[in-house]
């Protein structure tokens, strides 16, 4: 379990941009299972991962015949500031294109797997890089959490398809809760809450209790609140939710400063209740567009004092829904 300690490490790696987090195998694949026909003669680029230990690659390339992809392109960052992310290592930014098996075994080998180096240093913003996100149909990847905000502009401003993996407050992003509230983006199916482990480079401390380091050396820790942010649709977010409890204004108090009914936790929202609703950020975890309709939160439906008040108290930040099938 994941300590508030660990977290906090967490929280100051990305302030000191030391996010370079490498997602798991098998969270990868359960994620991505969900997505198998969103695949197929699609170009895949994984534009933060270094293909030679990132597990996204490991995943399209093993699976690449049975995806019926098009092309896998990865990216490496080579960041020129020692300061950042990586230990520089690599002289060279990198980047691949994989065609799958060419000799029959399904298993991507050095032959069939070309590293070509960049003239940059494979930032996502650069014009090379651009130019490789041009050519793809899905990015799949887990970006620096301390970038997101700009790195889901620029695949909105490119109009890709994407599964990627961030922590849950990025909802909150002014940019990216429009996203949510528009349809355009939502989160993903296969991790609703918990923490998940992540590798991190040899050189990233360890001072948490979550943390482990395996019997070959690598460093791993726990991190709550990650998600995976989509726009590929999937059939499970279309399934009702099932809301069990009818609404009594004892129960369910009205704010004092905006006309919605205070609802603290996702299950308890009640199934009779036609007015607008205020739910907690987790409610997107159970959200399907068919059910409810998003109105906004405190701040773009202007609500007086930012934020919501019952009896004077002010509230924790809340989304504003509507039952669409009353």
């Amino acid at each position: 379990m994941t300590t508030k300690s660990s977290n906090k490490s967490f929280h100051n790696a990305k302030t000191a941009k030391k996010d370079e987090f490498y997602t798991q195998l098998t969270d990868i694949e359960k994620e991505l299972g969900h997505y198998k026909n969103h695949f197929k003669r699609k170009v895949v680029l994984c534009n933060c991962d270094d293909p030679r230990i990132s597990n996204f690659f490991h995943y399209f390339s093993y699976n690449f015949e049975q995806l019926k992809l098009k092309k896998l392109i990865t990216t490496c960052y080579k960041n020129l500031n020692p300061e950042i992310f990586s230990q520089n290592k690599f002289e060279k930014a990198i980047y691949l294109e994989y065609t799958g098996d060419k000799n029959g075994d399904k298993i991507p080998s050095p032959d069939e797997i070309g590293i070509k180096p960049l003239k940059g240093d494979g930032d996502f913003k650069s014009i090379e890089c651009i130019e490789l996100l041009k050519q793809a149909d899905i990015v799949v990847t887990n970006p620096p959490f301390s970038l997101f905000r700009e790195y889901v502009a620029q695949l909105v401003e490119y109009k890709k398809k994407f599964v990627i993996i961030g922590n849950m407050n990025a909802l909150t992003y002014k940019e990216v809760f429009k996203l949510f509230k528009e349809n355009k983006v939502w989160f993903g199916h296969s991790i609703h809450s918990g923490d998940r482990e992540f590798g991190v480079p040899a050189h990233y401390p360890l001072k948490a209790a979550g943390c482990r380091i395996d019997d070959k050396g690598n460093k791993f820790i726990r991190v709550k609140g990650v998600r995976w942010f989509t726009n590929l649709d999937y059939e499970e977010r279309h399934e009702e939710f099932i809301l069990c409890k009818k609404y009594n204004p004892e129960e369910y108090p009205k704010y004092d400063n905006y006309n919605a009914i205070n609802v603290d936790n996702t299950k308890d929202i009640p199934c009779d209740y036609k007015g607008i609703i205020g739910v907690p950020i987790t409610f997107m975890d159970k959200y399907n567009p068919d059910q409810f309709e998003i109105l906004g939160n405190e701040y773009d439906l202007k609500i007086p004092k930012g934020r919501g008040y019952i009896n004077g108290k002010r509230m924790y930040g809340r989304i504003f829904i509507k039952n669409k099938k009353l």
